[in-house]
């Protein structure tokens, strides 16, 4: 499946690749940690000395998992933040200037719209919001563009080709949540996005241990742009912290390769269910978003919508169940459910979004199953 998207290695080959140190002899095969505040600085005042000087502005530790994160997107740099929100707000920042008009996903993270609302537009920017199925009208009378697709938690699929098609006719910069899908299965670059933004915190970092976030993108006068907001406002990310991102990125294939096949089959066993009263994952041929989802992903993800009877309904499932936590955030290693209402989602009472771990597949089922079942009585 690599081939078809244009990939020559597979996802797990990609994660080890990307994270390989340098083939020296007597030199570390793993990468190790740099934390430090402040460098030695050259003795001469030279500007044009390169090297590093303080810890605000770089480290060793962040340029490898820079450079790893790069490899992973298909980009030709990246930047690493505090957040995925860090790397988002920083990103609006430079590109949405007041008097533009800015696109934001009315069906995405809600934190994004919050941000949007409370913080650029009273700086002049018109924001508007849409729906993955809006977002490419939207976009014709947009300066700036945020899709984030699959949508969380809905799991809609917005069209990036016809997007990005739409952007670049008018000059509109397009921006690309790629958080739920990772660059493990969606390569938003490549169908035409200028910069990718994301949370790594999810199922790149993949233990529910960090918050990290990072821009890609291979356009140099937006990354310096990008970098330089990141210098003056300061929501950089600790060198500690890189160095576990880039100790998990040499995992993280293996760990969504199996993400992704349990929600498969979770997937396809709620649909249809006697407790369950609708379902949304891209990679059910039957769901809506499977046609768009099928010829831009190379997987469709580790989240799985379903919408129960009501809360008391999830509030059952959620007791009942033994391999399933009761958290929020998604793409850790633990099967997790997170009834989305009780964060001001737009969805019904009973909606619960599945982030699925790498437990066995069989037992994961036979859980749920079990779980839905004594919750319905």
């Amino acid at each position: 499946m690599a081939e078809q998207f244009g990939m020559q290695y597979g996802t797990s080959t990609r994660s080890v690749k990307a994270v390989a140190s340098p083939a020296v002899p007597g030199a570390p095969v793993a990468p190790y940690p740099l934390p430090a505040a402040t460098f030695h600085l050259p003795t001469a005042d030279d500007e044009s000395a390169a090297g590093d000087y303080y810890g605000r502005a770089s480290n060793p530790t962040w340029r490898q998992v820079e450079s790893a994160l790069a490899q992973l997107e298909g980009a030709v740099s990246a930047l690493v933040f505090g957040s995925g929100m860090a790397a988002v707000t920083a990103t609006l920042r430079v590109l949405a200037a007041p008097g533009s008009v800015l696109v934001v996903p009315a069906d995405g993270y809600y934190q994004v719209r919050a941000y949007a609302t409370e913080c650029l537009v009273p700086q002049g920017v018109k924001v508007l919001q849409a729906g993955a199925g809006e977002m490419c009208e939207a976009a014709g009378q947009a300066d700036v563009v945020l899709a984030e697709t699959p949508t969380n938690p809905g799991l809609d699929v917005v069209d990036l080709h016809r997007l990005g098609l739409i952007c670049r006719g008018r000059g509109a910069r397009l921006i690309v949540d790629n958080t739920t899908a990772t660059p493990l299965a969606q390569q938003p670059l490549a169908l035409g996005a200028d910069l990718v933004v994301a949370s790594a915190t999810k199922a790149l970092s993949g233990h529910s241990d960090l918050l990290a976030g990072y821009v890609a993108g291979s356009q140099p006068d937006l990354l310096a742009a990008v970098e330089r907001e990141r210098l003056l406002s300061g929501p950089i990310l600790g060198a500690f912290e890189a160095w576990l991102l880039l100790r998990s990125l040499g995992s993280a294939g293996l760990r969504y390769e199996r993400q992704c096949q349990n929600a498969q089959s979770l997937a396809t066993m709620l649909d249809g269910h006697h407790a369950v009263r609708s379902v949304r994952y891209p990679g059910l041929p039957g769901d809506t978003s499977y046609p768009v989802a099928a010829g831009q992903m190379q997987r469709f993800g580790s989240l799985v919508a379903a919408e129960l009877a009501d809360a008391d309904a999830v509030a059952g499932l959620l007791s009942a169940a033994e391999l399933v936590v009761s958290s929020t955030s998604f793409g850790g290693i633990h099967t997790s459910a997170d009834r989305r209402a009780r964060w001001g989602d737009d969805v019904a009472a009973g909606f619960v979004r599945f982030s699925l771990g790498i437990e066995d597949t069989d037992d994961l089922l036979t859980d749920i199953d079990r779980a839905l079942t004594t919750a319905a009585r």
